[in-house]
């Protein structure tokens, strides 16, 4: 509670601060299937619907990425294959990720419920914003939650895509 008032404070005087970003992630809970509820618009998954993100631990010790998702217009499938390596280890809550070698990006856990049902992922600069989920749905609690999280980080939700 005392980041968020120490946040909000540096918001309203005008200070820039970090994005914060979850105190701990087990990346054994996190890894496994993952689905898109919300997202920022950006070239890379445009025209995407239902889309979905797997995360595996490969055997050199990276995580390894495979988002898919259904483009309707062409009435198929595509399928992005990366990897992630943490930056952040006291934490795992930041990681850096790639799809097109050697460019990585980054990928902050900023906010996760405590039984792993959802997951909020952003980065530094806030261009890019995704709520995940276990399922395919979310509970409007959870959302009202991340919505208002979001806000006050300074985040612009009516540009969210949203799942459904």
């Amino acid at each position: 509670m005392k980041k968020w008032i120490l946040l909000c404070l540096s918001a309203l005087l005008g200070y820039a601060t970090e994005l914060p970003t979850v105190s701990s992630v087990d990346l054994t809970r996190y890894l496994g299937r993952w689905y898109e509820i919300a997202r920022f618009d950006h070239r890379f998954e445009r025209g995407c619907s239902d889309v979905e993100a797997f995360y595996t631990l490969r055997e050199d010790g990276m995580i390894g990425v495979v988002n898919r998702c259904r483009l309707q217009a062409e009435n198929r499938t595509k399928e992005a294959n990366g990897r992630a390596y943490i930056v952040d280890e006291k934490s795992n809550a930041k990681l850096k990720v790639s799809f097109f070698w050697p460019f990585y990006g980054n990928y902050w856990i900023i906010d996760l419920a405590e039984d792993y049902r959802y997951a909020v992922i952003s980065e530094p600069s806030q261009e890019y914003f995704w709520i995940l989920s276990r399922t395919g749905e979310m509970a409007q609690d959870d959302i009202d939650h991340i919505l208002h999280l979001a806000t006050a980080l300074g985040f612009d939700t009516s540009k969210l895509i949203w799942r459904y």
